[in-house]
């Protein structure tokens, strides 16, 4: 991946995890990264250019754009989730989730689409999940929201057709994160088995047989924010070894 010149690629969420990879990833093929959070000491720890912002505050996204010369990638990474059926969620669970995942996508995309369209390239690549293609048991307010996002992806990309600016969205299946650990010890929690055991029942819910390593994602990611991927808009990239097929 070689940038035609030295582009700035904007990772939320971009301290740990997958956002981490996708920094490396990006940075690696010639982006100038800053990762963007609200942890402050992951954030000085990930070694890169760094902006402390609550992505769900609209002044602050606002702010936090303002502040960057110009901004080409935007990578919406920053989510979180909770776990549990409909009629025990609540209100306040379902708005979280649904601030940090999809309202989060929106502010941040909607900062960058003008720049990007005034220089006729740019990217929006939104990290989704399998939860944005079905439902399963238990994650209403997470699957809610990647639904929402997948969905933004598809209205900014059919807007954005033809002006050199995309938006696609990759959905990995399970990933080996934090948020995956703690769904690992809610399981073996509330089932009394081991953790191992636990890892091994998510596993098997996709084709791959294993947890998603977060450089995985980010590979996948840092395609469809190269000159090779221009052609590639308004698509939802599964990485679960085709256990759903889109």
């Amino acid at each position: 991946m070689s940038p035609p010149d030295r582009r700035t690629a904007v990772v939320t969420g971009g301290g740990k995890g997958i956002g981490l990879a996708c920094a490396r990833a990006l940075s690696a093929g010639g982006f100038e990264v800053v990762v963007v959070g609200r942890d402050e000491r992951a954030l000085v720890a990930s070694g890169f250019v760094h902006r402390a912002c609550d992505v769900t505050d609209e002044a602050a996204v606002r702010q936090l754009f303002a502040s960057l010369d110009h901004v080409d990638v935007v990578v919406n990474n920053a989510g979180t989730s909770v776990s549990a059926a409909v009629h025990r969620t609540s209100l306040e669970d379902w708005n979280s989730v649904f601030a940090s995942n999809a309202t989060s996508s929106f502010l941040c995309t909607r900062a960058a689409i003008g720049q990007m369209r005034e220089r006729n390239w740019g990217r929006i690549v939104n990290v989704a999940s399998t939860a944005s293609h079905v439902g399963t048991p238990y994650i209403a307010a997470y699957a809610a929201a990647k639904h929402a996002v997948l969905g933004l992806t598809r209205v900014v990309a059919s807007e954005l057709a033809g002006t050199g600016v995309t938006a696609n969205a990759v959905c990995p299946t399970f990933v080996r994160t934090e948020m995956t650990d703690r769904t690992i010890a809610n399981i073996a929690a509330r089932t009394n088995r081991t953790a191992a055991d636990a890892e091994r029942t998510l596993a098997s819910a996709s084709a791959l047989g294993r947890l998603l390593e977060p450089e995985e994602v980010a590979a996948a990611v840092a395609f469809l924010c190269t000159e090779d991927a221009r052609a590639i808009n308004g698509q939802s990239l599964v990485l679960d070894g085709g256990t759903i097929q889109s």
